[in-house]
């Protein structure tokens, strides 16, 4: 007692209560009563005036923010307390910081502590010594019991057996055991994404069929009354947690997530929930209970997810985007192993380019390879089209199946919705009928609950007639007949106008995992990796500088190379569009084109006496010295009494001067006479 002075009684007196989690507040009642029975110690010690600090109820003291320590702290450094009570050292601090910075804090100012062992002054050696041989058992403490409860809790998740929480669609048969929900309602939900995600290879799609069709999925939802199911319309994040949990495999899965420790503002800051890759789990036991798809199925199904991740590294390959690229994220860089990007050009962006620039964007260095898509997207669509030629009329009917089983799956949700919806509302009316009529609080609830359990009813059952109304037309008999044939003739499948890009894309990665090109002088190697192992080898000749599928045809240029020599490009243009000529992208001719075309070739331009410097005539100039029409030098040539040349048919004739030379106009003036008498007096 003779620690205990007048200037000590003369400041308050401070009882720190605290209780580590919220779960010793519910149930360790004595505990507190302990810690708040300090205070009558405190008057009994002398002090009139004595604060309870509660604050930090259901916190623990092992580093995290406590604001009634902190508040205990701010009055000892402004000596308002002079004595500091708790039921042991654990209670005021369980790490050697808060511990220690306590200590220095209470001997500085001359303030005393106080357990149920006895009274310290931490200015004296001896108490300042047992203080910290406290205060570091405390700590140990904590050590040891996080640490038995870790190694309990693992040893029973390496066993399978550890449950804090329970997926949807399963509950808990013992404490050590799970089984599948007997509500047939939840079962048929969450299987039926399973089926739409083995149909549409895309959580987004399954998301967006599900809220077309307005089908709700089951979701626990805990309240004062504990866990319980309800019904919602699934958001994406929803699907996806379905289809990534191991539960539904089958598999029990520990430690999938992990938590990280930093320090922010000098206090201990923990993140959890960062996930781990499969590799990295605790623990997993396969084939520990029944599960909705095999372990089989659910690692397909995660590397399909990984698959259409965007942005997610070199292996994946990104999910089906819009563009008219076939083989956008199949195609991997032969020379580097990089994915080969996408870029589309053009007045609408119609010409498909793939590029390997990954070395360039992250290192600065040359491009490694480009091509053309159009030949490319060709060449595997033909051998994607042999290799599945002989499962055509099999795809067809599976097509009439699915058809089918969707307008099935849907209705048959409705009708389990609806069985739900009337159980409910037979179960209010009963708790309304069981109660007395004239508790009007109870009654009044009751009605209300029932009301809106038959309107829920209502609502169904008009969902469901509608879609009886307004049922999916099946094919037709036609229609069937039409559509076995397309399955018979898959390549007149492929390049239907109502088969779009997208469809093309997802069969394209059914069947093939990745394609390997490589650029080898004026070819590209692809080699196909198809889905179970096997590859094909294909060669596409690769298109040199200046060449495309937009090219003006060899024969045309050629003949436009002849008549530059005897005409002006306008009237080029006009012998062209006469003999049907097109460009290369099918466009008539003009003066522009011609000129562009010429410059492009090197072809130069006509120059007036052009023909005459070569030693040839027009068929207007040898009219003239024949004296004769232009009728009738063309007939002539017709009877090959001069020889001519013309480029084609409605091209200028080109008559060499020599024909014309010394006695042979005069001949030929005699000839043609003879022609037209022989004409007019056969």
């Amino acid at each position: 007692m003779s620690k205990i002075m007048p200037e000590h009684r003369e400041r308050q007196a401070y009882v720190y209560v605290r209780q580590s989690t919220p779960d010793q507040l519910l149930h360790n009642h004595e505990s507190r009563r302990r810690q708040y029975a300090l205070a009558d110690r405190a008057r009994a010690l002398g002090w009139s005036e004595v604060v309870v600090v509660d604050d930090d109820l259901g916190r623990s003291g092992g580093g995290v923010e406590r604001p009634g320590f902190e508040r205990l702290l701010v009055a000892i450094c402004e000596a308002r307390v002079g004595i500091v009570l708790a039921v042991e050292a654990s209670r005021l601090a369980r790490n050697g910081r808060d511990w220690h910075t306590l200590l220095e804090f209470c001997g500085l100012v001359g303030c005393l502590l106080a357990d149920e062992d006895g009274i310290y002054d931490p200015r004296l050696p001896n108490d300042r010594l047992l203080l910290g041989m406290k205060g570091t058992m405390s700590e140990m403490e904590l050590s040891l019991l996080r640490q038995r409860s870790f190694e309990a809790l693992h040893q029973k998740a390496r066993r399978g057996e550890l449950f804090f929480t329970v997926a949807v669609g399963y509950h808990k048969a013992r404490h050590d055991r799970i089984e599948m929900e007997p509500d047939l309602r939840v079962r048929e939900a969450i299987a039926l994404v399973f089926r739409k995600f083995s149909e549409f290879h895309s959580v987004r799609q399954v998301h967006l069929w599900l809220r077309q069709e307005e089908i709700r999925l089951p979701a626990v939802e805990h309240g004062s009354l504990g866990p319980r199911v309800v019904w919602k319309l699934p958001v994406y994040n929803t699907i996806l947690h379905l289809l990534t949990n191991p539960i539904y495999g089958g598999a029990y899965a520990f430690g999938r997530t992990c938590s990280r420790v930093s320090v922010r503002d000098g206090r201990k800051w923990v993140v959890r929930g960062f996930r781990r890759s499969q590799t990295e789990w605790e623990v997993l036991l396969p084939d520990h209970h029944e599960g909705y798809i095999s372990w089989e199925e659910f690692g397909r199904n995660q590397r399909l997810i990984a698959d259409n991740a965007n942005s997610k590294g070199l292996m994946a390959r990104g999910s089906v985007r819009r563009g008219d690229a076939l083989l956008a994220g199949l195609l991997r860089c032969g020379h580097c192993g990089r994915r080969l990007h996408v870029s589309y050009s053009g007045t609408v962006g119609f010409c498909v380019r793939y590029h390997c620039r990954g070395a360039h964007i992250n290192h600065g260095t040359e491009r490694c390879i480009s091509f053309g898509g159009l030949r490319v997207d060709a060449a595997v669509s033909a051998e994607l089209l042999r290799v599945l030629a002989p499962f055509g009329i099999e795809a067809a009917l599976r097509a009439l199946d699915a058809r089918a089983a969707d307008n099935s799956e849907v209705h048959r949700q409705a009708e389990l919705a609806l069985t739900q919806a009337r159980y409910e509302a037979g179960l209010a009316r009963r708790q309304y009928d069981a109660v007395d009529p004239n508790n009007r609080l109870v009654v009044g609830e009751l009605e209300r609950r029932w009301n809106d359990r038959l309107v829920e009813v209502h609502r169904i059952e008009e969902q469901l007639a509608t879609r009886k109304t307004a049922k999916v037309a099946m094919p037709t008999t036609e229609e069937r007949a039409r559509l076995m044939a397309l399955g018979a003739d898959i390549e007149a499948l492929w390049h239907h106008p109502g088969a779009t890009a997208e469809t093309r894309k997802h069969i394209l990665r059914t069947a093939i995992v990745e394609i390997v090109a490589k650029i080898v002088g004026n070819t590209i190697d692809l080699a196909v990796h198809w889905q179970g192992g096997d590859h094909t080898r294909l060669t596409v000749p690769k298109n040199r500088t200046g060449q495309h599928r937009l090219t003006t045809d060899a024969e045309t240029g050629e003949l436009i190379r002849a008549l530059a020599r005897q005409q002006p490009d306008g009237g080029i243009a006009a012998i062209l569009n006469r003999c049907g000529k097109r460009t290369g992208k099918g466009n008539t001719w003009t003066e522009s084109r011609v000129r562009s075309h010429r410059s492009a070739h090197g072809i130069a331009v006509y120059r007036d006496g052009e023909m005459a410097e070569r030693g040839e005539l027009t068929l207007e100039e040898t009219a003239r010295r024949l004296t004769v029409s232009k009728m009738t030098v063309l007939r002539l040539i017709g009877s090959a009494l001069i020889k001519a040349g013309q480029a084609c048919k409605g091209a200028p004739w080109a008559i060499p001067q020599a024909e014309l030379a010394g006695s042979m106009p005069a001949r030929l003036s005699f000839a043609a006479r003879n022609q037209k008498i022989l004409i007019n007096h056969p």
